[in-house]
């Protein structure tokens, strides 16, 4: 017998996600940054909640428009295979910058690196926030958002394309607005 099977594992603890607020996220808007695909593409994502991986692979093909839906884009997911369609606003089109042929990617020239972490970190100072914000912060940033303007969390696990809503209630307890509000319902 293994007595290794008889050892229960140690549970793991809820990490602590970093995002940006709506004011910092206005910050670095209005900062430059170098170079420009790395701010194009971390707007996007904090506009959309895309994760770098699906991000990175993002076609023109993917990304669509219909009259009654606005923009759209429509894609495989990469760590669950799911297909997903996710609208996205016109401020999020607008960072992606010239439409090129099909099968070309939109964040062309853009990996992931140590050197991209350096020119993230600067962009980050640059716009006078000290929080250690990586790429997928910008994904936090989403969430975070949507739900403190008052997005169903339901919603919002579609939209980030979670499979348990689990998963999305971590953005739930970061969000102390919704409960400062729910605190204030109950008036004698």
């Amino acid at each position: 017998v293994n007595p290794v099977l008889r050892v229960k594992g140690i549970p793991q603890g809820e990490s602590e996600r970093e995002y940006l607020t709506i004011e910092e996220l206005k910050a670095l808007f209005e900062t430059e940054c170098e170079p420009n695909v790395l701010k194009r593409a971390s707007i996007f994502c904090a506009l959309t909640g895309l994760r770098w991986s699906d991000m990175i692979k993002l076609t023109w093909k993917e990304v669509q428009h219909s009259e009654q839906d606005g923009y759209f884009i429509r894609f495989t997911q990469q760590k669950t295979k799911a297909v997903e369609t996710l609208p996205i606003p016109d401020q999020a089109f607008e960072q992606l910058g010239e439409r090129g042929n099909l099968d070309d990617k939109v964040f062309r020239g853009l990996k992931y690196s140590a050197y991209t972490n350096v020119q993230l970190a600067r962009w980050i100072m640059s716009a006078r926030i000290t929080k250690k914000i990586t790429f997928h912060c910008f994904r936090h940033t989403y969430a975070v958002l949507q739900l403190q303007f008052g997005t169903e969390i339901y919603t919002v696990k579609s939209m980030l394309g979670h499979q348990h809503i689990k998963t999305t209630e971590v953005y739930g307890k970061i969000v102390n607005k919704l409960k400062v509000d729910a605190s204030k319902r109950i008036v004698l």
